[in-house]
């Protein structure tokens, strides 16, 4: 997002969501945004923040693949982020304070991190203003903002705690699948995590619990993906 405030037609050419679909939202409250001199007005800071807390509830699955399409024609895929030496299914994790920690420690496989402590920083920052937890076992921690110098590349690691972790899920249960997301810019950062959603809402979660092996999971997410 270049500028730190959006008019309602700029939001709707941002997120790919229709502009009357939109103004419903804020008018409801939902969406933050204020009217000045009869137009939307929308802080950059706060929608960022509102799509990455409320869109896997918030909004629906058209919305969220309008959100997840979305994109930059530089952007990304979700399989070019994510390598086989990211992802771990043994997850020595066993608190949620350590989660941010442990899960950086796989994204370091791959050599692409730069600056692993302000990763971690940045994620436990995001997980005190509440948790990236969703029901049905799933957690996408990520840091508030995009972290541009602090990863070589966009970059995605998945984790499968066998035992489960309380990590504060809106359903009560026990995270197993932890996906951390680390961006370089806006845009891609909610691509990457409305695509992640609408995956993840297709059982993905429970497939991945049950996969034998690192290249079974790679398989799995990649499928999701292309579905």
């Amino acid at each position: 997002m270049p500028y730190q405030n959006m008019t309602l037609p700029e939001l709707a050419r941002h997120t790919g969501i229709d502009a009357r679909e939109l103004e419903r939202l804020a008018s409801r409250g939902g969406l933050p945004g204020r009217q000045v001199g009869g137009q939307w007005r929308f802080n950059r800071a706060q929608l960022l923040d509102w799509l990455q807390r409320e869109m896997h509830t918030q909004l629906s699955p058209r919305q969220l693949t309008s959100l997840a399409t979305a994109t930059s024609p530089d952007a990304v895929p979700l399989s070019g982020m994510l390598a086989l030496d990211a992802i771990e299914l043994h997850f020595s994790a066993r608190s949620r304070a350590s989660v941010a920690r442990e899960i950086v420690a796989v994204a370091e496989r791959t050599g692409l991190v730069y600056d692993p402590d302000e990763l971690i920083g940045r994620l436990q920052e995001r997980e005190e203003l509440g948790s990236t937890a969703l029901p049905g076992g799933l957690a996408i921690p990520h840091p508030r903002h995009p972290l541009p110098f602090a990863t070589a590349e966009p970059l995605i690691a998945l984790a499968r705690s066998q035992a489960g972790i309380p990590y504060a899920a809106p359903d009560g249960g026990l995270t197993h699948i932890f996906v951390l997301v680390t961006c370089h810019d806006d845009r891609q950062h909610l691509h990457t995590l409305a695509k992640l959603s609408l995956m993840f809402k297709e059982g993905l979660a429970r497939r991945l619990f049950d996969a034998e092996d690192n290249e079974a999971a790679l398989r799995l997410f990649l499928d999701a993906e292309a579905q």
